[in-house]
């Protein structure tokens, strides 16, 4: 949740007072932004800085840019698909070495419960279950919350908020990419209903990011040819392609993968990083067959033909895989009862991330008791209920044996004979998941366990993704949607011919449409999932229905969670009420800016009193005719102006002799990794110094974007969005005023900030259409007495 920042006061001094009115910090108003520029990142609150995919269009970068050979050009390109490559073997290796470690421990922890169970150590299995559990979430909660908090939760939140142009801190560290793996792997194996692959997602996009780092000086890694990608636009695209490579080694689809970036997380997209996006998810598909091939000779333990999520459904059976016009109506069914699922599986989320929240706040020790809370209670959940459900016979169908491990478990039922209940719950998620969609096995499953199955994984779902561990939701939905689309199978009975794991299957689309709200993406995940195209009908109807009927209730839970952690994220839509407002109407002050050649002191109060990270550069008499703007300078530029100490003894130009090329080089300005940002603090500077001056006139960016104060608000939130800006100029639209009125940044295209200045607009905000609970009720009470007249 996130917590208010009271802004940094602008202080007006003697030299303010002194310098020519035009040229003065202007007030254009006298309301201060109040909105909250830290957020929530993984568990901890961090200060909220944007990204600059600005090209910036100066003396020194258009000399860099004339100066560049072809072989330079030449290598810029091959490095692009050389690190695409790259990216994708090693997500690939990653995303195989997260399956392994999971198969492995959790099928250990599983095979030595079975063992004891056999034995009659009912309480020593138990025991055994609940310790290993226990002892797995709190290592993945302990180096979470000590090493690296961002890592913590599925991550998505924070990758389509970069991918928005929000940076934060240490989202895509060398740590955070160790705890990732590292904690998601305990997380998994713990029985905590948690997936594997939205901190997928999360991981690939933390190797890309790596590689658009451009070197290390640390670690001495700064050649040349590694600085290319040290901007925020080029390791735009980076994240992207590797976060389209995480869904790729989550679930084997590497089209699912470059759909999934385009539709949920990237907010910019070019057709170029389509074919580069599209090479990377196919090098993760190849790696991840070539590991396959290699364990299916029993060289990786438990890790077998079963690994990877890979629900192959069109094998066997096919003749039950068939579907007729009367099957319409119940695939609509399924889409508006997974709708309403979904919707409220978002709200009772949020209401609990809410609480988690607080409870995390409280520091290191209360995170890891809520993990053990969590924990304990999905142990005695897991292995409490099955004592309720009753065993079953053994299916007299061939290769069906109840001594397989990963589909039917004894549990404490006698030989020969199954507990359906413990073959679910006693079960790492992807197996649970392949039972379920399993075709031909109508009676495998009893409806009482089935709706317990329902329940636990339902609630158990909503109470355990708030955990400070790497945790993904994607894997929990498709078993919760798949349980109950079984459970609904088995309630319409002779009603349909539907087989139930086809059921299930769309079941699971269904309730991914309800909660996710996609339909592309997740339509060509579950194709590639199930390696079945006679479901891409039906999974198509089946989303389509579930996202229009949810999205009249609450936005996508990604979304939910994105404004829950306080990430300004800016929409796609504008809200009615900013075409009410002018850019003028929320530009908000002090305003300060520079002369073209500044006095090294005064750009040193400047930096160390405003938090600002861009300055309008002013031209006045002598170097202008009359007061105009010359163009835009970026805080960390100065800096790197201050610590070169290029400074002039005078206040004048520099000589037209002067090279800046001899003394400066464009590397010296290249932008620093994710969240790590230069600070005035380590600058010091003589007395002396300080009375000297600088000229900005090179280093200063000199065609920045700018809009007329009369614009509107929402025509300014196209182009500040579509064109991915960080500082948006607002000149004045008359000429005797100052050549500025304001900076409009992301934080002024916040909802919580406009309405804070205009209270009076709340009631113009965007208004979906909603259910309402007299409305629901009515309509509920006017079916019944048709249904009674009819009979």
């Amino acid at each position: 949740m996130a917590s208010t920042a009271p802004p940094r006061e602008d202080l007006i001094t003697e030299d303010d007072e002194q310098r020519p009115p035009l040229t003065r910090p202007l007030l254009h108003r006298s309301a201060t932004n109040n909105i909250s520029q830290v957020a929530m990142v993984g568990s901890k609150a961090c200060p909220i800085e944007s990204l600059d995919y600005e090209i910036i269009e100066n003396d020194l970068f258009d000399q860099n840019w004339r100066t560049r050979a072809k072989a330079d050009q030449v290598r810029y390109v091959v490095l692009k698909w050389t690190f695409c490559f790259a990216i994708g073997v090693i997500t690939g290796v990653v995303g195989f070495l997260i399956n392994l470690a999971v198969e492995n421990v959790a099928g250990f922890k599983h095979a030595a419960v079975s063992s004891l169970m056999e034995s009659s150590s009912y309480w020593t299995a138990f025991w055994v279950f609940a310790g290993a559990n226990l002892a797995l979430l709190l290592l993945a909660t302990a180096i979470t919350a000590s090493v690296s908090p961002a890592a913590g939760g599925s991550g998505i939140p924070e990758v389509k908020a970069y991918l928005n142009g929000v940076d934060a801190p240490n989202i895509f560290s060398l740590r955070t990419l160790a705890v990732k793996v590292i904690g998601n792997i305990a997380a998994v194996s713990s029985s905590l209903h948690v997936g594997k692959a939205g901190p997928m997602v999360h991981t690939g996009a933390c190797i890309a990011a790596i590689f658009g780092q451009g070197g290390s000086r640390r670690y001495g890694l700064t050649w040349r040819w590694l600085r290319y990608f040290k901007n925020d636009r080029d390791r735009r695209d980076l994240v992207t392609i590797g976060a389209g490579a995480g869904v790729s080694a989550a679930f084997r689809a590497p089209v699912g993968g470059v759909l999934f970036a385009l539709e949920s997380l990237s907010s910019w997209w070019r057709s170029a990083l389509i074919w580069r996006s599209f090479f990377t998810t196919a090098v993760v598909a190849v790696v991840l067959r070539l590991f396959v091939e290699l364990c299916g000779t029993g060289r990786c333990g438990m890790f077998g033909k079963g690994g990877l999520i890979m629900y192959d459904v069109s094998t066997l059976f096919e003749d039950l895989m068939t579907y007729h016009l009367k099957d319409i109506p119940i695939v609509v069914l399924i889409g508006v009862i997974g709708a309403v699922l979904g919707a409220f599986y978002n709200f009772l989320m949020i209401q609990v991330l809410r609480v988690y929240s607080v409870i995390n706040e409280r520091g290191r020790a209360h995170k890891l008791l809520l993990a053990a809370a969590v924990s304990v209670l999905t142990s005695c959940c897991v292995f409490g209920l099955p004592w309720f459900a009753p065993c079953r016979p053994c299916p007299a169908e061939p290769n069906a044996t109840c001594g397989s491990l990963n589909k039917f478990r004894r549990f404490h039922c006698p030989p020969d004979h199954y507990n359906d209940l413990a073959s679910l719950m006693l079960n790492i998620n992807d197996d649970a998941i392949r039972n379920l969609y399993a075709t031909g096995t109508n009676d495998v499953y009893h409806p009482g366990s089935m709706l317990a199955f329902f329940l636990a994984s339902y609630v158990l779902g909503v109470l355990s993704y708030g955990v400070v561990a790497p945790s993904g939701l994607f894997v929990p939905i498709i078993l919760t949607g798949a349980t109950y689309g079984r459970l609904v199978a088995m309630l319409l009975g002779r009603h349909s011919n539907l087989d139930h794991g086809l059921v299930a299957i769309l079941g699971s689309a269904s309730f991914l449409g309800g909660t996710l709200r996609m339909t592309v993406s997740v339509c060509v995940i579950i194709v590639e999932l199930t390696n079945n195209l006679l479901l891409l009908p039906l999974v198509m109807l089946v989303l389509l229905i579930s996202k229009t009927v949810a999205d009249s209730f609450n936005a996508s839970i990604y979304d939910l969670i994105v404004r829950l952690k306080g990430l300004p994220y800016l929409d796609g839509h504008a809200e009615p009420y900013m075409r009410q407002l002018s850019v003028g109407d929320v530009v908000v002050g002090p305003l300060r800016s520079f002369n073209g050649v500044e006095k090294v002191g005064h750009i040193m109060h400047v930096l160390r009193t405003t938090g600002h990270h861009a300055f309008p550069v002013i031209d006045e008499p002598p170097f202008a005719t009359a007061p105009v703007l010359y163009g835009l300078v970026l805080r960390a530029h100065l800096l790197v102006l201050l610590r070169k100490r290029e400074f002039l003894p005078a206040q004048e130009r520099y000589p037209k002799e002067y090279n800046i090329a001899a003394r400066f080089e464009a590397q010296d300005f290249d932008k620093r990794g994710s969240g790590k940002q230069d600070t005035v603090d380590g600058v010091e500077l003589s007395p002396e110094e300080m009375e000297m001056y600088i000229d900005l006139h090179p280093f200063t960016n000199a065609s920045p974007y700018t809009v007329v104060e009369t614009m509107s608000l929402a025509k300014a939130l196209v182009l500040f969005r579509e064109v991915g800006l960080r500082h948006l100029l607002v000149v004045p639209k008359a000429c005797d005023r100052s050549p500025v009125v304001g900076i409009l940044t992301r934080h002024d295209f916040m909802p919580e900030h406009i309405l804070g200045l205009h209270p009076v607009l709340l009631g113009g905000r965007w208004k979906r259409l909603r259910w309402h609970k007299a409305a629901v009720g009515k309509y509920f009470r006017d079916l019944i007495v048709r249904l009674a007249n009819c009979g």
